[in-house]
């Protein structure tokens, strides 16, 4: 999957399997992921998988208490 540079996500945590969807209307991904939203869990998972599905290394730049996310893929 091609993603841009920087792009913001909305995080779902707590899900049954982890996912990146698309939205043209809102123009934002959404994340699905397994992991819960305590203790960082959601936020590892988020680089973990955005990194193994884009083979490149990936940060969170802001919202790390927050469900919007800003991300940079590297």
């Amino acid at each position: 999957m091609e993603l841009p540079n920087k792009f913001k996500i909305i995080v779902k945590a707590n899900s049954k399997k982890n996912e990146i969807v698309y939205d043209e209307v809102k123009k934002f991904y959404r994340v699905n992921i397994k992991e819960k939203a305590e203790d960082n869990k959601a936020n590892k998972e988020i680089i973990k998988f955005l990194s193994k599905l884009t083979k490149k290394k990936a940060r969170i730049i802001s919202g790390l208490r927050s469900r919007e996310k800003l991300i940079e893929i590297k």
